[in-house]
């Protein structure tokens, strides 16, 4: 009961622990208590005379929370705020749910638009969905089949040869498909089973990442499509569909008796043992009638017991036609090492991330005829790295927020799509699965986020301090048999460098460290840079002025600006100038132009005036061609040059600007002009 959001009950999703499905579980507890209440408010209208009446609001987004293992369950933010205002705008009985809700859950929900609602607090008009109705099932969001497949030919030949093993051999083989989430493992599947579908008979269960008494869940779904049951069918008549299946086998009652106590309908559950006898002679008597080929999607999730019922499966049937696919992440072989080997009953495929060639084509195949502009496309490749799901999502993300708008037959960026924020839907799938690594290896990849993509072992080690080297060492190993990161080519001999998987890990990890931890880190970061670069520090001017600039940007937001946080700006201001000119030297106008303009804002910071720095922005600018720009940078310059006493600079900032005024201007007299340039010099 939460008193500071309005004596409401509220309930959170997603601390500790970040669960890709925590919207749609949200969801589902607010139908049910929906649900409860009718049933509580009969018993209350016939005892008391009176009954309760509930407006749900629930709401996505960040917030700050306290530790709940420590009991500080506390949560607060806009996140908050905006399920508050949406319960008070709810009618008795509504559930409305707010724009990042539905995105998340909009493959398991019927909800429908409500309008804009105008809320307390909100400047702008907030959108909401009123909640219809939820689906009970295992659901997953729903991907884009529709469009041809693009590569994977290898692997969907060596799926498809197991199956011609196992009609050709009479026998059982397992294949598993690894892959991180969105790779592609369901399309590879259904590509395969498109192939060899009509030749068998297709079964399918998934694993669920939450729930008490789920370790038979996926086989129970196999068990209801092959007898097909209904679900309010009487547990005598699923005793007898199962033995209506059991034609010709030996020990059938005794068979169907075990099945039955797997699903929870017998008399009583057999030890395991026996239930896995059963269940494999179900299978086996069904495949004898066409051959079988059963699906279980992520099995990283499944109980050890069910991961051996499938191994004795594999390794006891005789006789009988039996494909079983098993689909998951790499973490699967982190805990059965065993599970990735290969013989002649076995393969495991890794699906890696698409090539660059073949992402492109994705695109082209997701929208159709119209061109993509190459800015969007190469934004678009960028941020997902190979992986179709990434690919959708960014494409649909873009689209739908009007990013992308489509104008003459080619879509083009509406804006820049550097700042481009990741979809909440790929956001929930990395975090989840961050958010189950052990608590030294999330500490060790936080620390090494802060590097950036590639980072180095005694970066992540020094960071990570107290933690021993040896332990950072095995946490980074255990990173990499996680396909989360990688080794990398090292910038310095002796060290070790390992590259983040795909980028949008690394975001997810570095959005998710504290900010004031975010401030800490990245100042000890550069002192360590510097250390380390010894006399080729030069070489790393922008990395040290990046990791000062973070520092002193975080701390300035949590703290305001005192003396140290002026140090840090006028250090990272200091090395982003420095490393400008050298880009001058060289001729990068767009370099020198960032770096130039990120030193300006770090010395205003500071409090500090350097009218050199703004004379060298100034002339970047006008390279670039912004005339107007560049007067009103170079106006400022002789204006500090001038309060600073420093008449040589000044002369120097009056030339460049009477220059570009002639360019500006070219009704100004060149004789006026000249007079002042001879003025200025001294």
């Amino acid at each position: 009961v939460e008193k500071f959001i309005g004596d409401a009950v509220m309930a959170v999703f997603g601390t500790p622990r970040v669960h890709e499905d925590d919207a749609l579980r949200a969801l589902r507890a607010a139908a049910e208590m929906r649900e409860a209440l009718v049933g509580l408010n009969e018993d209350l209208e016939g005892s008391l005379g009176f009954q309760l009446q509930a407006r749900i609001g629930v709401n996505t987004g960040e917030v700050v929370s306290g530790d709940p293992t420590g009991g500080q369950a506390f949560v607060t933010g806009d996140a908050v705020n905006a399920a508050e205002r949406l319960q008070r705008a709810a009618a008795e009985g509504e559930i409305l749910l707010g724009e990042s809700t539905y995105r998340l859950a909009r493959y398991g929900v019927r909800a429908e638009r409500v309008g804009a609602l105008r809320v307390k607090g909100k400047d702008l008009a907030v959108s909401a969905y009123r909640l219809l109705d939820v689906d009970t099932r295992p659901t997953a969001p729903p991907r884009r089949f529709d469009s041809p497949m693009v590569g994977r030919g290898t692997e969907r030949e060596l799926l498809t040869e197991a199956f011609e093993h196992t009609v050709r051999d009479q026998s059982c083989h397992l294949a598993t498909v690894l892959g991180p989430a969105g790779v592609g493992k369901s399309r590879l599947v259904a590509e395969v089973l498109n192939d060899v579908g009509a030749r068998a008979r297709v079964l399918t269960g998934s694993c669920l990442p939450y729930g008490d008494g789920i370790t038979f869940w996926p086989v129970i779904e196999v068990i209801k499509q092959a007898i097909e049951l209904r679900e309010d069918e009487p547990a005598e008549s699923v005793r007898t569909k199962i033995l209506d299946h059991l034609v010709g086998e030996e020990g059938a009652p005794l068979v169907a008796e075990r099945v039955a106590g797997v699903m929870g309908l017998g008399a009583g559950v057999g030890a395991t043992e026996e239930s896995f006898w059963g269940i494999r002679k179900l299978l086996e008597s069904l495949a004898r009638e066409r051959p079988l080929v059963v699906v279980f999607d992520d099995i990283n999730w499944a109980e050890p017991t069910f991961l051996d019922l499938v191994q004795y499966v594999a390794d006891w049937s005789r006789d009988a036609p039996i494909l079983l696919i098993c689909m998951a992440r790499p973490e699967l072989i982190e805990a059965r090492p065993a599970w990735g080997r290969h013989d002649e009953k076995r393969v495991s495929l890794l699906l890696e991330p698409l090539t660059d060639d073949e992402s492109g084509r994705l695109v082209e195949n997701l929208i159709g005829a119209a061109a993509l502009a190459a800015d969007a496309r190469a934004r678009i490749l960028e941020a997902a790295e190979g992986n179709p799901l990434f690919v959708e999502e960014m494409l649909a993300m873009l689209i739908e927020e009007g990013i992308l708008v489509r104008r003459d037959g080619t879509w083009t960026a509406a804006r820049d799509l550097s700042d481009v924020q990741i979809p909440s839907t790929i956001t929930v799938l990395l975090a989840s699965r961050l958010d189950r690594l052990d608590p030294e290896e999330r500490r060790v990849l936080d620390r090494a986020a802060i590097e950036g993509k590639v980072f180095h072992w005694t970066a992540v080690q020094e960071l990570s301090a107290p933690l021993a080297g040896e332990r950072v060492s095995a946490s980074l190993m255990a990173l990499v048999r996680k396909d989360l990161i990688r080794p990398d080519r090292p910038s310095f001999a002796g060290d070790e460098a390992f590259r983040f998987r795909h980028i949008l890990i690394r975001e997810v990890c570095y959005d998710a460290i504290p900010k004031q931890l975010r401030a800490h880190l990245h100042e000890r970061f550069a002192e360590r840079l510097e250390r380390a670069a010894g006399a080729r520090v030069v070489e790393y001017e922008e990395v040290l002025g990046y990791h000062l600039e973070q520092a002193h940007r975080y701390r300035a937001e949590l703290e305001g600006m005192d003396e140290s946080g002026r140090s840090l700006a006028r250090r990272a201001a200091e090395r982003l100038a420095s490393a400008g000119r050298r880009a001058v030297g060289r001729g990068d106008v767009p370099a020198a132009l960032n770096l130039l303009d990120r030193a300006v804002s770090l010395f205003e910071a500071a409090g500090e005036r350097r009218p050199d720095v703004l004379h060298d922005l100034g002339v970047v600018v006008y390279e670039s061609g912004d005339l107007a720009g560049a007067d009103g940078i170079l106006s400022k310059a002789i204006e500090d040059a001038d309060a600073l006493g420093d008449s040589r600079l000044g002369a120097r900032a009056r030339v460049e600007r009477a220059a570009l005024r002639q360019w500006i201007d070219p009704s100004l007299d060149v004789d006026d002009l000249l007079q002042v340039t001879e003025a200025a010099i001294p």
